[in-house]
């Protein structure tokens, strides 16, 4: 019998956890011990912000009170990540190390080779397990829709035994301290963080999950577009995913589960309240499938955090990189109501919904012109539910670099007039606007001074100005980017080097749903039962 570590990175709980249970096999008897290790490398990454500290540190103490109600202890400790296990390793011997497979940014990968290193010189078997539907060292995707069916439909891990009835069969070493929590400071972090953000810890999850899957569900189908209703209407469980406080399999069996009932109770009574909750669940679950659809996407190509996908987009923005431009960003003054009403939401709550990230991200990479990585960096410590594979994926993906999607522009006038038409969004994050007469609304810029002047405000391109300036012409700065990516796009080179691409991270599902090897007109395969398709490109 010998003893464990369990290793937790991004997978704080202990239901569903391979690694949770592996411990518990091998070491009978004896109480879990689960270690965090609060890297100072990690957290001097572009990509870290005070509130993933801070929503990091309720989660671990959800994930403490659960261990120690098994009979367990979570050891928190700081330093970098070898380190730490060689110290521990000489205050309380241990021959094995379960963790999860990470699919973080690149300092997790080097680090977690680093440990893997350190396990195999100090004869510590060192196991990890796949934490979502992403498969390692992964060939292609010609399968890969079926293996993560197959792998959510699996029963999930049992549950952590509970405690031996008597101190005498606990078999239990010495307590292991942890080291004092960091304040941000400590960590290079600016300590500001979104105050109305969401808080984390498993028995939050729950409760987010169940208010979902019995309520709001009601309102996802129509009401995750507009920045209004999306608070709501979406699950909000993304952040909760993002630490792993939830396993999305158990997501998306509870989902299944759910849809069930639902669907029983529309074909017994042809309730429409339940046949709107079945319908939202349905396109939830798909969408369930494109979180690791994504996430694949940087676990076979890791280079996709900080250089462009297709390589033939290489220097496209990066050397016209305006630092005014990206400024104006940032702080919420780029004189567009919508975009700066979600930046001035993000500051506050840490969120805001799918379209208004990727008209962000628009925004940036069209009439600002701006590349990509900079303002990826930026949006990662804006949005709580932070997640590599999903983040980075979907920069490149709306700032055109990956060589095989269609352009993504979106017009955040347009997009105000479809989804804040009386303006109640802008008004509620911008105190400025609540000024502005209706006429104005999308376009404040265009008042004349005398309007202005009756409204007790000013617009200018200057930092006094109560609304900002536009910096370009919206309308003349987006033709020209389009212009540019499309005449890049359009160069020989650039279209022969898709193929690859398209072989290595695009899905296997067509727009008319045919399968790779299909012609037209050909039959199609029978899919796996219950299977929302997808239909990215990307």
């Amino acid at each position: 019998m010998g003893s464990s570590l369990i290793w937790f990175k991004r997978d704080l709980r202990l239901h569903d956890h391979a690694a949770v249970h592996a411990a518990g096999l091998h070491s009978p008897g004896q109480p879990l011990r689960g270690l965090y290790i609060v890297e100072p490398g990690l957290w001097a990454q572009p990509d870290a912000a005070a509130q993933h500290l801070g929503f990091l540190q309720e989660c671990l103490a959800d994930l403490s009170r659960a261990l120690a109600a098994v009979g367990g202890e979570l050891i928190v400790r700081q330093g970098e990540a070898v380190a730490v296990l060689a110290r521990l390793h000489a205050e309380a011997p241990f021959d094995a190390v379960f963790a999860h497979e990470e699919t973080g940014n690149a300092f997790t990968y080097q680090r977690d080779l680093a440990v893997a290193a350190w396990c195999r010189q100090r004869g510590v078997g060192f196991q990890e397990w796949p934490q979502f539907g992403v498969v390692r060292r992964l060939a292609n995707r010609d399968h890969w829709q079926r293996r993560w069916q197959a792998h959510m439909r699996q029963d999930r891990w049992p549950d952590a035994p509970q405690p031996p009835r008597s101190p005498a069969h606990r078999g239990e070493g010495p307590t292991l301290p942890s080291d004092p929590w960091p304040v941000a400071e400590s960590l290079g972090l600016s300590p500001q963080q979104p105050p109305k953000r969401q808080r984390g810890g498993r028995t939050r999850a729950i409760a987010v999950l169940d208010d979902f899957l019995f309520d709001r569900c009601g309102q996802y189908r129509g009401g995750i577009s507009s920045p209004l209703s999306a608070p709501t209407a979406c699950s909000r469980l993304s952040p909760h995913l993002a630490l792993g406080c939830l396993s999305l399999r158990e997501v998306v069996q509870a989902t299944a589960a759910r849809m069930a009932d639902l669907r029983a109770a529309v074909d017994a009574t042809a309730d429409p309240v339940s046949a709107r909750q079945h319908a939202g669940l349905k396109s939830f679950l798909s969408r369930l499938h494109w979180h690791c659809h994504f996430i694949q996407k940087l676990e076979s190509e890791p280079e996709l955090e900080w250089r462009n996908l297709h390589r033939g987009y290489d220097g496209l923005r990066e050397a016209d990189f305006n630092e005014a431009h990206f400024e104006a960003l940032r702080q919420g003054r780029t004189g567009w109501p919508l975009v700066d009403a979600c930046v001035a939401m993000l500051r506050e709550t840490g969120w805001v919904n799918f379209r208004m990230r990727a008209m962000l991200v628009s925004v940036a990479s069209y009439p600002l012109w701006l590349h990509w990585r900079p303002v990826g960096e930026w949006l990662a410590t804006q949005f709580l539910d932070y997640e590599p594979g999903i983040h980075w994926s979907q920069l490149q993906m709306q700032a055109g670099t990956t060589g095989i999607n269609t352009t993504r522009v979106y017009n955040p006038i347009k997009q105000a007039r479809d989804h804040d038409p009386q303006g109640h969004f802008v008004r509620r994050w911008l105190p400025a606007m609540r000024r502005v007469p209706e006429a104005w609304l999308f376009e404040p810029w265009l008042m004349p001074a005398d309007v202005q002047a009756r409204c007790g405000l000013r617009v200018g391109p200057d930092a006094e100005a109560d609304i900002p300036q536009p910096q370009v012409d919206l309308a003349v700065a987006t033709r020209e980017a389009k212009a540019r990516l499309h005449g890049l796009r359009a160069q020989p080179e650039v279209r022969a080097a898709t193929g690859e691409i398209v072989r290595k991270h695009g899905s296997r599902t067509f727009r008319d749903g045919r399968h790779p090897g299909q012609g037209k007109g050909k039959a199609k395969p029978p899919a796996p039962p219950d299977s929302p398709q997808l239909t990215l490109e990307f």
